[in-house]
């Protein structure tokens, strides 16, 4: 499912954070939204997920502006993992993840069969099963990151969107979830995820946004994108371009 931008305008007050942005993303692939604190990567994803409305311009599901969609509609087709999360209390994590598919459950709000059945495999994937029955806040950060990571999962929609995703995980949970994108691209879901990480950016993503002062320096390949001058001027450091060994993709070593 394609979404984009048309002329879009975000402002805080009298700071403009995008500035007449009109960006399409490709459509089942995994897009990484890069660039320095600041630059508008969380500011677009909640314009993406209608948190936030813009000044002007206007963002594109399909051929839908997502303002003329009912809530109902949206949360079929988008899903969002936020970088913040309020912890509800008291509830637990099949409790959380079983929120995921309100969208889809019916006026009485029970779950059907195959709701339960995308709850578990949301837990499955996100290696939470062995803490269905655990509290959300009896959990570590890491822990209460996966199980929202496994809501959103759960929501099954075309468009998944992680805000700084990998935040709080070790690495090697931050391994499994670069490679779960892989697995949703495979599905045919379309994937946006705002990263830090030029060089997991590099290695699992299709398709790379560069943002700095509110506009798209840069788009395209890990191989058009990564660029040592592009490098120094959005990010002002000196680095080399090699080659990951284990993927082949473009690496970033700073020198």
């Amino acid at each position: 499912m394609r979404l984009r931008t048309e002329n879009l305008t975000v402002s805080y007050g009298s700071q403009t954070v995008l500035d007449g942005l009109s960006l399409t993303l490709p459509e089942g692939k995994i897009t990484a939204l890069l660039g320095p604190n600041g630059c508008g990567k969380s500011t677009l994803l909640n314009c993406f997920s209608r948190l936030l409305a813009p000044k002007s311009g206007s963002v594109w599901l399909e051929e839908h502006p997502i303002n003329r969609l009912t809530s109902r509609q949206f949360a079929r087709q988008l899903a969002l993992l936020p970088q913040h999360h309020l912890t509800p209390e008291g509830i637990t994590v099949r409790e959380l993840v079983s929120y995921g598919r309100s969208p889809w459950v019916s006026l009485w709000g029970r779950l059907s069969v195959e709701d339960n059945a995308r709850v578990n495999v949301a837990m499955s994937q996100t290696q939470t099963h062995h803490l269905a029955e655990r509290r959300l806040t009896e959990l570590s950060g890491g822990q209460r990151q996966r199980a929202f990571l496994a809501m959103v999962l759960a929501q099954d929609t075309p468009v998944v969107l992680l805000d700084e995703p990998t935040t709080y995980l070790d690495i090697n949970h931050q391994v499994e979830l670069m490679r779960l994108m892989g697995t949703l691209k495979t599905q045919g879901k379309t994937v946006v995820a705002v990263l830090h990480d030029l060089n997991q950016a590099s290695r699992y993503c299709d398709h790379l946004v560069v943002l700095a002062n509110g506009r798209v320096m840069a788009q395209g390949s890990p191989e058009e994108v990564m660029q040592p001058a592009l490098l120094k001027t959005v990010f002002s450091v000196e680095a080399e371009i090699h080659p990951d060994p284990v993927s082949g993709r473009p690496m970033c070593v700073v020198v």
